[in-house]
C-alpha cells in the first residue's frame, strides 16, 4: 500500500484548484524572468556569469500572495534543469510538531494539487546512521515550510524525486553532516527553505534582512543570529558546506510582504539566493 502525505495547506498558502495554481506559478516565474524590478535598492552580490544552472537555491515559504514573486527569481534560475535532475534534497524549518534534530518522512509520496512527488528513501539508511535523523511523520504532516516549495519545483523540474527533511533542535553542524551525505553530483538540487525577519516595522526588517543578505554572500553562518531567519539552522548548516565546497552565491531578490501583499506596520522578511558550484 502507497503511504502519501496529502497537501495540507493547499488553498491556504496557495491555490488549490490545479488551474489557478498553475496560472499563479506560472505568472511568478514570467515576472522573475523579465525585467521586473526589485523592490529594495540593495546592490546586488553577484558571482561571476555562470554558464549552468545552480547546485542549491535558498527560498522563502510564506503564502504565495507574500512570499511567491520573491521564491520565484530562484526557481526561475532552474529551468534549464527540467527532465535533469532526479533528486530534490529539500530542507525546511519545523513550525508545528517538534522534534529533535532532522526529519525524515515514511511516505512514499507527497501531493499537491499539481500531482504526486515521488519520495526517495535510497539514502534513508545511510541517513538514519546519523544520530541526529530519524523518521518522524508528525512533523511532516502539517509542515509548510516544504510543501509550500512543491508546486514550484514541479513547475520548473517536472519529474523528480524528493528527499524532505524537516529541520529541528538540530545544530548547523548536524544540518551540514546530513548535507554532506546527500551532495551528490549534478543529478541532485539542494533546496534550503527559509524566511527571514518576523514581525517587524519595514525599515527594521529591511535593514536586519540585510545583514542577512550580506551574511549569506559571504557564505558566514556565524553572522546569522537567532531572529534573523526562521531557518536559521538549515541556512546556517549549508553555509557551511558552501564555504568547505567553495561554493559561489548571487543574490536574486530581497524584499518583505510590505513590498508584495501587506501592510508595512509588522512585516516578514524574504530573500531568494542561488548558489553554483564553481565559476564558470
Amino acid at each position: 500500500m502507497t503511504l502519501t502525505r496529502p497537501p495540507a495547506v493547499a488553498g491556504a498558502f496557495y491555490p488549490a484548484d490545479p488551474a489557478t495554481l498553475r496560472r499563479d506559478v506560472q505568472a511568478y516565474l514570467d515576472a522573475a524572468g523579465g525585467d521586473a524590478p526589485k523592490i529594495h535598492d540593495v546592490p546586488p552580490h553577484t558571482s561571476p556569469p555562470h554558464t549552468s544552472p545552480p547546485k542549491a537555491i535558498i527560498v522563502p515559504h510564506a503564502g504565495y500572495v507574500y512570499s511567491g514573486p520573491v521564491a520565484a527569481f530562484a526557481y526561475a534560475q532552474l529551468l534549464a534543469l527540467k527532465g535533469k535532475i532526479e533528486r530534490v534534497v529539500l530542507l525546511g524549518p519545523c513550525h508545528r510538531v517538534a522534534v529533535m534534530g532532522l526529519a525524515l518522512s515514511s511516505a512514499d509520496v507527497f501531493t499537491t494539487p499539481l500531482g504526486d512527488i515521488a519520495i526517495d528513501h535510497t539514502l534513508d539508511d545511510l541517513l538514519l546512521a546519523l544520530p541526529q535523523v530519524g523518521v518522524f511523520d508528525a512533523t511532516h504532516t502539517q509542515e509548510h515550510s516544504l510543501e509550500v516549495q512543491l508546486p514550484f519545483l514541479q513547475t520548473v523540474l517536472g519529474s523528480f524525486k524528493l528527499l524532505p527533511m524537516v529541520v529541528g533542535d538540530a545544530t548547523p553542524s548536524q544540518v551540514a553532516d546530513v548535507l554532506e551525505r546527500v551532495w551528490g553530483g549534478a543529478e541532485t538540487l539542494i533546496v534550503i527553505s527559509s524566511d527571514l525577519s518576523h514581525y517587524l516595522d519595514y525599515d527594521r526588517a529591511r535593514a536586519i534582512d540585510l545583514v542577512t543578505c550580506r551574511a549569506i554572500e559571504q557564505l558566514d553562518a556565524h553572522a546569522i543570529g537567532q531572529t534573523q531567519a526562521c531557518g536559521r539552522t538549515p541556512v546556517k548548516g549549508f553555509l557551511e558546506v558552501a564555504v568547505r565546497k567553495g561554493l559561489h552565491v548571487e543574490t536574486l531578490d530581497l524584499r518583505n510582504s510590505g513590498d508584495t501583499a501587506g501592510s508595512r506596520d509588522r512585516v516578514v522578511g524574504y530573500g531568494a539566493w542561488a548558489f553554483w558550484e564553481d565559476a564558470a
